[in-house]
């Protein structure tokens, strides 16, 4: 385990009432429905990293980018420590797609309401929070 947690964006990627996912693989939190995210970068700032991995994940382009929350989220078995910090951005452009087919199996619209399950523990602690989708509108 590493003795330090590393820093990862969480991307809320949002139309209308209905949020961008995609579901695992190959990766810790496999076969679970994750909102597109990564690591922060030397220099990045959460929203450059936020753009970044939208674009770079599900080939879209985000927008109007604010600050959420943030998550603590302990990966037990696998000896992982994330500390998500998480923006959400409104859709702008692209067709969503797995870009990369050795990371994600599956990507989707959701309604915020009818989000599948099983879900990635970062985005299982957002929800347990109480996180209200566009709540700055």
């Amino acid at each position: 385990m590493s003795e330090r947690p590393s820093v990862g964006v969480g991307v809320i990627i949002r139309k209308g009432d209905h949020v961008l996912l995609m579901k695992r693989q190959n990766s810790h939190g496999g076969g679970t429905w994750s909102m597109p995210g990564g690591h922060l970068e030397y220099g990045e700032s959460p929203e450059e990293c936020a753009i970044r991995e939208a674009e770079e994940e599900v080939g879209v382009l985000i927008t109007d980018l604010t600050f959420c929350t943030i998550t603590n989220d302990i990966f037990e078995k696998e000896g992982k420590h994330y500390v998500t910090l998480w923006m959400e951005g409104t859709y702008a452009s692209g067709e969503a797609r797995a870009k990369s087919a050795r990371e994600m199996s599956e990507v989707g619209w959701f309604s915020w309401s009818a989000l599948p399950t099983p879900r990635f523990l970062p985005l299982e602690h957002l929800l347990s929070q109480g996180y209200i989708l566009g709540k700055e509108d």
